[in-house]
């Protein structure tokens, strides 16, 4: 497993390895730390909903899918019990978003996730907070 400063980011990177979804969807990891994460994915025209807008649920599963890269960073499977966003801004097909998620808090087998959702010229379009537990592995 790779350590960083302590920390055990392979089982992050397995889990996103198998995370069907977020791989058809063009999501790429651009950073991955202990507690912290950091994606990117190209909206396409299928992304787009009937206003010509990104769909709010390709938002939600980018921020979902940082934060979930940046609270499986311990080396300890865990999931969430909790999530939500707010909109801020539209984008549209052909845009870069970029989601970072950061760790707040950790206690026990819970965390507390920030994700900044951002798109090419570094608007903010949505915040996400997200609550995980760790759980067993499978």
């Amino acid at each position: 497993m790779t350590v960083v400063e302590g920390f055990q980011v392979e089982a992050a990177r397995r889990m996103f390895a198998a995370d069907v979804a977020s791989r058809l969807l063009g999501i790429e990891i651009v950073e991955l730390d202990a507690g912290r994460a950091a994606t990117s994915m190209t909206v396409t025209e299928q992304m787009v909903n009937g206003h010509g807008i990104t769909h709010g649920g390709y938002v939600f599963l980018l921020a979902d899918t940082t934060f979930a890269l940046a609270c499986n960073s311990h080396g300890q499977s865990a999931v969430a019990a909790a999530a939500d966003i707010r909109y801020l801004r539209p984008t549209r097909a052909g845009d870069v978003l970029t989601a970072v998620a950061t760790e707040r808090a950790r206690f026990g087998r819970n965390g507390i996730y920030d994700v900044t959702v951002s798109d090419s010229e570094h608007r903010i379009i949505a915040e996400f907070r997200g609550d995980s537990k760790t759980i067993r592995a499978t």
